[in-house]
């Protein structure tokens, strides 16, 4: 479809398909591109619409992938919750392992965490952030009640902070072990900067490990 052909959704579910199309777009750009360079006319393009029309449904770029970042969140939470339930030896580095495994397995969750505080909260309504924050409590609940279960030395205050860490480290990490190919390359082709080489799981996993020892042991 041209997106001069575009009609604009009337009814209530129409617009809720609308929305749908343009996050499912956004999205599907993001896993090729990488946020950063994911523009609101490359959105728009994807859904065959002009950039005023898709302004009728999502203020900026920033609010869309706000709402992406918040779904990532509800998704991951539950994932993760139901991988420590199933821990047979939920001991720190087992939950840490849960923790590092499920963030490594969401590439775009993860560009999104590290863009999330740089710039799509600061690019959105007031309204918006209201409701990404509140998106983020509700999915950190669950995770600190299975937390809790587990390791009943940690104190809620542990909790958010091990979730804090887990999701900031998460994004700047996956950055960092995500360059672009010719830095990769470089990176591959001497030996010195070898150190810039990141395996995300693995010193994610060591990381939290130790986190999660040292907040055991308090």
């Amino acid at each position: 479809m041209e997106a001069s052909q575009f009609q604009r959704a009337r009814s209530p579910e129409a617009k809720r398909q609308r929305e749908a199309a343009i996050l499912e777009a956004a999205r599907a750009l993001g896993h090729e591109r990488g946020i950063r360079t994911v523009t609101l006319t490359d959105i728009a393009a994807a859904v065959a619409m002009h950039k005023s029309a898709l302004l009728r449904y999502f203020e900026t770029r920033e609010e869309i992938f706000l709402r992406l970042t918040a779904d990532g969140w509800l998704e991951w939470s539950q994932a993760l919750t139901a991988r420590l339930r199933e821990l047979s030896a939920p001991d720190p580095a087992a939950v840490a392992h849960a923790f590092a495994a499920t963030l490594a397995a969401r590439g775009l969750f993860c560009d999104l965490l590290a863009q999330a505080p740089l710039n799509l909260e600061r690019n959105v309504s007031l309204d918006a952030v209201r409701e990404f924050k509140l998106t983020t409590l509700a999915a950190r609940t669950p995770v600190n009640a299975a937390l809790r279960e587990h390791l009943p030395g940690l104190t809620d205050q542990d909790c958010v902070d091990l979730i804090a860490t887990a999701v900031a480290l998460a994004g700047a990490m996956w950055q960092i072990a995500n360059p672009g190919p010719e830095v990769a390359a470089l990176y591959r082709s001497d030996p010195r900067l070898a150190h810039a080489v990141v395996d995300l799981e693995p010193r994610l996993t060591r990381i939290l490990t130790a986190t999660l020892t040292g907040l055991a042991a308090n």
